[in-house]
């Protein structure tokens, strides 16, 4: 299974590489994350330059696709050939953004109804594109997922593994990285908001209580 990590000029080197970091342990499970590029080069918000992996036209192979965020993300909607080049099927792919990277789902019209989580900078644009804002870190809703906060990329990592290896994947992944001392609840934390989507994507009830 391959996971597309979209990441434009200007990115945010925490949502991009967090995300790719935490997939990638799952390599020799078949899980394996690629950042993927429009250029053969991008640079990032603090100038961290970094070769694509993979160019665009592996949106249309890749099983997941998750949008980076960065600080030119209105730039990049407002560019009708880039986002020409954005090829998504949420029928047949999971597809998540990070922070700003909801605005490049809400131009593809993949939030249409659906509420979304991004960054407070990025909120009011967000809101002036017609999306409802929600004050999480992490909704999905069937297999769009939006994360918002540099740090919130760990649930969708999380929520990732969790839809294509299993729980359990997700929990050994997120023990590995968590802060010494603090495993249990950073593990229960990421999960807590993974299992809450799936509830509603299944329609079953989830009580934390038993998890």
């Amino acid at each position: 299974m391959q996971v597309a990590v979209v990441t434009f000029d200007g990115f945010n080197e925490v949502d991009s590489f967090v995300a790719s970091s935490l997939i990638n342990r799952c390599r020799e499970d078949g899980l394996e994350a690629f950042i993927t590029t429009p250029t053969s080069h991008v640079t990032s918000m603090n100038g961290v330059e970094v070769a694509g992996q993979r160019p665009m036209e592996f949106l249309t192979e890749a099983d997941v696709v998750l949008i980076g965020s960065g600080v030119r993300t209105r730039d990049v909607i407002a560019d009708d050939k880039l986002v020409d080049r954005i090829t998504l099927d949420p029928a047949r792919q999971l597809i998540g953004s990070q922070c700003s990277g909801a605005l490049v789902l809400a131009r593809l019209g993949l939030l249409d109804g659906r509420p979304a989580c991004t960054d407070q900078k990025t909120r009011r644009f967000a809101e002036a594109m017609g999306l409802s804002v929600l004050d999480t870190p992490f909704h999905a809703d069937g297999n769009i997922a939006t994360a918002g906060g540099c740090l919130a990329s760990q649930y969708l990592a999380a929520w990732v593994i969790t839809r294509t290896l299993g729980e359990e994947a997700a929990r050994a992944v997120l023990d590995y990285v968590a802060p010494v001392g603090e495993n249990a609840d950073t593990v229960e934390r990421a999960l807590s908001h993974v299992r809450t989507a799936d509830a509603l994507r299944t329609g079953t009830a989830y009580h934390p209580a038993e998890a």
